[in-house]
């Protein structure tokens, strides 16, 4: 999807991120992701985009912003992959 000209990235229930913004995407469950996770949380750098659904994936952008996805990080990742092609 696109809009003003940037590429948007479908994380999940209808939200979607600029998909040029994203730094990393990772499964949330690691101990590293879970303490990036609180960090943020803390910072109030937190975009909760689950919509009281379980976290499967942390979208990481270039503002420092953490995005939690229902959606799995595999499927994520696909859907970027579209985007580029």
């Amino acid at each position: 999807m696109s809009v003003a000209g940037k590429q948007l990235l479908n994380v999940g229930l209808g939200n979607f991120v600029v998909a040029s913004r994203v730094v990393a995407l990772v499964n949330p469950n690691s101990a590293p992701m879970r303490r990036m996770r609180e960090d943020a949380k803390k910072e109030g750098r937190i975009i909760d985009a689950t919509q009281g659904r379980k976290t499967r994936s942390l979208i990481v952008t270039d503002s420092n912003h953490v995005v939690l996805s229902a959606v799995l990080t595999d499927t994520i990742r696909q859907r970027f992959q579209e985007e580029n092609e």
